[in-house]
């Protein structure tokens, strides 16, 4: 082989070690590998949740659901639902599960509607736990929850006590994005009032959301605006719709209404786009706080319970051992007394 081939595999350069590749190296195994995401909506049936997910991702997550009649809502539970869509874009493969929670908030008492919830939570990070303290550990699944839409009323005058019961049960086990549902029923005056009023009931109830990490100072300035303009629009007033509407020859998603047409992917009508920028630029940050914050939590609380188990255990044969030599010490005094009447009988 010539020696200009060799140099050029081999660069020569002075201070040239070549570990300046590596983020390449990372970028190539990740979009080899694929990512997961999962993603939970939550909320009352009838704020087109579903129709938003399939407006996000342009997609059909739910083509033969059934929609049960008012009658049936009022004795129906909460059901659990996970729909898993590969998504590729670009040669990039996503693995998105969206779970979603038909029949919360339905009947008429919802006390108890969002235990089965938390426990869907819990038993993800349970099986990961599981997965990862196994010995295969090379093809772990992550099915935890890294993300829950939780869908508001925009019917209201801000939270209902079910809302706040909900945010505050799981604010600690998964990341809360609030939304507003259907923003098209308010105007714009109405949506930036409902927006304020319910920061302030998150902020009076203690309720803990996702907040979007600050840029770093090295980044340019067009992604720290967006992330100024993402933070101030928390939370999202979003509308969905797979409805294709042609408007001045172009044909665009949105709503046909008899004043003019609200068009979904427009910032100026609502913050459709903005909340799938969120979710698309913080998917990494969701999966990271999920992983440091909430799974982590969960372990040290699941390890600290095992502990505390093994100690009762101890507790409970060390309890039983001196129960048995309390015995013992008993039966060998009533043969003490028995031997020495028997000798008292003998001695007569």
């Amino acid at each position: 082989m010539s020696q200009s081939g060799e140099k050029g595999k081999f660069p020569d350069a002075a201070g040239y070690v070549g570990f300046a590749n590596l983020p390449n190296q990372v970028h190539r195994k990740s979009v080899k590998k694929g990512f997961e995401f999962t993603l939970m909506v939550v909320g009352e049936s009838g704020l087109g949740k579903s129709t938003l997910i399939n407006s996000l991702f342009l997609t059909d997550l739910y083509p033969e659901r059934y929609i049960p009649g008012a009658a049936e809502k009022i004795e129906r539970t909460v059901q659990i639902e996970a729909s898993t869509v590969e998504i590729e874009e670009r040669g990039v493969k996503l693995r998105l599960t969206v779970v979603d929670t038909p029949g919360y908030g339905d009947a008429i008492n919802s006390q108890d509607c969002f235990k089965t919830i938390i426990q869907y939570i819990d038993n993800q990070f349970e099986r990961y736990l599981h997965d990862e303290s196994g010995l295969n550990r090379r093809h772990i699944v992550d099915n935890r929850v890294h993300c829950c839409f939780y869908f508001i009323s925009p019917f209201g005058h801000g939270l209902k006590p079910l809302d706040v019961e909900f945010m505050k049960a799981i604010h600690s086990k998964v990341n809360i994005v609030p939304v507003i549902a259907k923003a098209d029923t308010l105007t714009l005056r109405e949506r930036d009032r409902l927006k304020r009023r319910i920061l302030d009931e998150i902020a009076e109830h203690g309720i803990r959301i996702y907040q979007l990490p600050d840029a770093d100072s090295d980044e340019d300035e067009e992604f720290k605006e967006q992330t100024r303009v993402l933070k101030a629009s928390i939370p999202f007033a979003v509308i969905g719709s797979n409805q294709l509407i042609e408007v001045k020859g172009k044909k665009i998603r949105g709503r046909l209404y008899p004043w003019g047409v609200v068009e979904v992917e427009n910032p100026e009508h609502n913050d459709f786009l903005k909340l799938r920028t969120m979710l698309v630029t913080h998917m990494q940050d969701l999966q990271e706080v999920t992983q440091d914050l909430h799974y982590e939590n969960f372990r040290s609380e699941r390890l600290k319970r095992v502990g505390r188990d093994a100690d009762e255990d101890v507790m409970d044969k060390d309890q039983i051992l001196l129960q048995k030599e309390a015995e013992l010490r008993r039966m060998q005094q009533m043969i003490a007394q028995m031997q020495a009447q028997m000798k008292i009988k003998s001695d007569e």
